[in-house]
């Protein structure tokens, strides 16, 4: 009786991965990669592989979409950090998957790219009347200062119980409604922001702000008092460049696909 169970348990085995057998298939490539943008960082995620044979994942990154591909780190999860990202430079990645017999798929098909930027939490404004001196916020900088200081890109004033965030006439800014955190807002829009240079600050709103020397920001209003507004930001320091979270383009393919035969490894 011990002998048929211990052969049963054996066949169970050898049926999940038979190491007598030669597995030459490589699984299919990851499907649903998506990139966020973080601080000096990029965060991938993707669809976990159906395959009972997948064992990890490697990540691949590159300068362009059809590029040469670098390998940056592998995982058994379907997620992967990449902490070697750069703010401001914007970097392509690519998934594949390998199996118990060391098969490798192809790079995944999603057009994935991201623009790591910096990002800041719990900043404190005065309102600029009673505090001229830390009215405003000036992003190249990441600082409080001067509400009129010619690098300043936006301020805070309150107005009989109303409370508003204010920009000069050669930037803009536009209330994108409320969020539930500052990462809710991936692009900048193009259209749509106010003509008054003013909107009014409500607390779990996300405003973004196109700057005087054209870069693009996002702030979310955490708290707002009669003399204080305390909020949270990230600034995009590649100019003219809208991604404030992450862009991860339609999915699907395009005319060029790399596979791994065509990778350089690092």
């Amino acid at each position: 009786m011990k002998t048929t169970l211990f052969l049963f348990a054996a066949f169970l085995i050898i049926g999940c991965h038979d190491p007598f057998l030669n597995d030459y298939t490589p699984p299919n490539p990851p499907q649903g990669i998506m990139a966020v943008a973080r601080d000096n960082a990029t965060q991938l995620t993707w669809y976990a592989s159906q395959e009972s044979d997948v064992v990890g994942y490697k990540v691949w990154v590159s300068d362009r979409y059809d590029g040469t591909y670098t390998m940056v780190g592998r995982t058994t999860d379907p997620a992967f950090t990449d902490i070697g990202a750069k703010n401001g430079v914007r970097e392509y990645y690519a998934v594949s998957a390998y199996d118990y017999d060391g098969n490798e798929s192809d790079l995944s098909k999603d057009v994935v790219y991201a623009t790591p930027r910096p990002e800041g939490y719990g900043a404190k404004l005065g309102d600029y009347r009673l505090s001229p001196t830390i009215g405003g916020y000036d992003f190249s900088t990441y600082s409080v200062g001067k509400y009129n200081d010619d690098l300043t890109d936006l301020y805070f004033e309150a107005i009989n119980g109303r409370y508003y965030l204010d920009v000069w006439q050669d930037t803009d800014i536009q209330d994108m409604g409320y969020t539930n955190s500052l990462h809710d807002i991936a692009l900048a829009p193009a259209l749509g922001y106010s003509p008054s240079k003013t909107v009014e600050a409500i607390p779990g709103h996300t405003y973004v702000l196109w700057t005087w020397d054209n870069h693009y920001a996002k702030v979310r209003v955490k708290e707002v008092t009669p003399s204080r507004m305390t909020f949270d930001w990230a600034y995009q320091v590649a100019q003219a460049n809208p991604e404030l979270k992450r862009d991860a383009g339609p999915n699907g393919t395009r005319t060029f696909h790399p596979t791994s035969a065509s990778l350089t490894a690092k």
